[in-house]
């Protein structure tokens, strides 16, 4: 292989956030909401999760440190994850939004299961929920990075996982030759 000349690229200013967040949105995420439970119960629209380790088997979630959720994960032993179907948009929206009620009345729009190991509300609908026990807990930059031990996992196969990318939802285009997302 040899050199070529690459189309010109846009500098980007790495004290612009805008910019910055930008840039780290070109990397396509799925989406999940992070839960917890106890007296107040919460829930947060999170695309910065993924697997760490099989054995033991370890995600981590990622969390501003000025988010409401921060104080709760941290002060809490257990947290759970479900990841979004295709088709949860309104629900990945309403866990985004700051204006959304406070404790249990935040859950009253969305159908969901009681985790029976980390006692968080899991989404109904969604293609695999994760019941965690927090493991260790980072300091990154702005955001706190938590490290969770997977107690229980469950997936519905069938179903399709939603995507974020560029700032939008999005949805995978299937390969019809192969059936399988392209």
């Amino acid at each position: 292989m040899s050199p070529i000349t690459a189309p010109p690229a846009e500098p980007v200013d790495l004290n612009d956030r805008a910019q910055l967040r930008g840039v780290f949105g070109t990397f396509p995420t799925g989406v999940t909401v992070v839960t917890v439970g106890g007296s107040e119960p919460r829930g947060m629209t999170a695309n910065s999760f993924t697997s760490v380790s099989l054995s033991p088997p370890l995600v981590l979630i990622c969390v501003g440190r000025d988010a409401v959720m921060h104080q709760r994960l941290t002060a809490m032993p257990t947290f759970a994850v479900s990841v979004l179907e295709a088709g949860q948009e309104k629900a990945a929206r309403h866990f985004a939004d700051s204006s959304r009620p406070p404790g249990a009345d935040q859950f009253d729009s969305v159908d969901w299961l009681l985790g029976e190991k980390s006692g968080a509300r899991l989404i109904a609908g969604a293609v695999a929920h994760l019941e965690c026990e927090k493991r260790q807990v980072y300091r990154g930059g702005d955001h706190t990075i938590f490290l969770g031990e997977v107690l229980t996992a469950t997936r519905w196969p069938l179903h399709e996982g939603m995507l974020f990318s560029g700032g939008r939802f999005r949805r995978f285009a299937q390969d019809r030759s192969e059936g399988r997302a392209a």
